[in-house]
């Protein structure tokens, strides 16, 4: 009886060593891509090569940018076809659709890569009007349909949106815009994932779409871990792609431990 009571709490101690013992921690896998606004997925392409060869999952969504709520919609959509915990990424106008999309629990964490991060009750137009950008100081450079719908004037393009590309690449983008419904730079957001979940942000130093020190603002208020590129343009996700790709990466394998303890 002595040695089988021994036995006994030997193993229920071995139990309990068991259970405090955390798994060793692996890093998050899933990371979802949301672009801007005048641009498709495709720009992610460089950044999701080197994501991918590192061994993450990586997902693009593509808005419709008919509407706030339309783009929202689709990002929560790719949100959910994931196979757990998932890092949102938003470039531009992007970033308003992940911190709206971003409340989602599926989501614990952000990056904002040359971004917009307004708050409740916010808008990126109004916020870019006292930080104005050079695209804003720039008569004519958006042009907008009869029904609605801007786009930034294909000549302007490549000096504004993407001055350090080959200039036979900006001028393809700029021929290739998905025009974006004028009010969805104006639609007040209803929720601010970064105020309740941990943020990056990727100031592109020479941006002149949306001015750095705005995005130096935004991810100040937001108490984002914050990496400056000198030098970068707006297309900084496209330009600058390495890294762009380790501000992200490293922003997931931060969450190793967590996810771990998730599991």
């Amino acid at each position: 009886m002595k040695n089988k009571s021994i036995s006994l709490a030997f193993a229920a101690a071995l139990a309990l060593t068991s259970a405090v013992v955390p798994a060793a921690a692996a890093p998050l896998k899933n990371i979802v891509l949301v672009h801007g606004a005048w641009v498709d997925a495709s720009g992610w392409k460089p950044v999701y090569d080197i994501l991918t060869k590192e061994g993450f999952n990586v997902t693009m969504v593509q808005e419709p940018e008919t509407s706030f709520g339309a783009d929202v919609t689709a990002a929560r959509r790719v949100i959910d076809l994931q196979n757990g915990p998932v890092l949102l990424v938003g470039h531009s106008y992007g970033g308003s659709v992940i911190t709206e999309a971003g409340v989602d629990p599926q989501v614990v964490g952000l990056v904002y890569v040359a971004a917009h991060a307004p708050d409740v009750g916010e808008d990126e137009g109004a916020l870019g009007k006292k930080m104005p950008s050079v695209l804003a100081r720039t008569p004519g450079a958006v042009e907008k349909t009869a029904d609605g719908f801007t786009y930034l004037n294909p000549a302007d393009f490549p000096k504004l949106f993407a001055p350090d590309l080959p200039r036979p690449q900006a001028e393809f983008t700029a021929r290739s815009q998905v025009l974006a419904a004028a009010d969805v730079f104006t639609t007040p957001l209803t929720a601010a994932a970064w105020k309740t979940k941990p943020s990056w942000g990727v100031v592109a130093g020479n941006d002149q779409i949306i001015n750095p020190d705005l995005e130096r603002w935004y991810y100040t208020r937001a108490k984002s871990h914050t990496t400056e590129i000198p030098g970068a343009s707006h297309s900084v996700y496209v330009s600058h792609p390495k890294q762009v790709a380790a501000v992200i990466a490293d922003a997931a394998r931060s969450f190793g431990d967590a996810v771990s303890a998730a599991k």
